[in-house]
C-alpha cells in the first residue's frame, strides 16, 4: 500500500517509521533530530513552504502541507485494509 503525502509525492507505507506534528508540538528533541537531517541533506519538502508535519521514511525526512493527524488516518485506514485482507 502507499500514503498520499501531498502534490504528486506518494512513499509505500511499509516506508514509514514516524509521523509528527510541526505546528502544535514543538519539542527540543524534533527540533534537533529535523536540524540534523537537514544538515545531512535529508530532507524532503514538499510543502511549498508551509510544512505542517513530517514522515520520517527509512531513507529520508518528508515535510509536508497535510496535516500529521490526516496523514496518520491514511495510513490507519491503510492499514484496517491490510488486515481484513489476512
Amino acid at each position: 500500500m502507499f500514503l498520499h503525502l501531498g502534490g504528486d509525492t506518494v512513499i509505500p507505507l511499509k516506508s514509514v517509521i514516524a509521523i509528527g506534528d510541526l505546528k502544535f508540538s514543538r519539542s527540543p528533541v524534533n527540533d534537533e533530530f529535523l536540524r540534523t537531517m537537514r544538515e545531512e541533506n535529508m530532507i524532503v519538502d514538499i510543502s511549498e513552504g508551509s510544512p505542517k508535519s513530517f514522515v520520517v521514511t527509512d531513507k529520508v525526512v518528508y515535510l509536508s502541507a497535510i496535516s500529521s493527524l490526516t496523514l496518520k488516518k491514511r495510513a490507519g485506514y491503510l492499514f484496517d485494509v491490510d488486515e481484513e485482507e489476512e
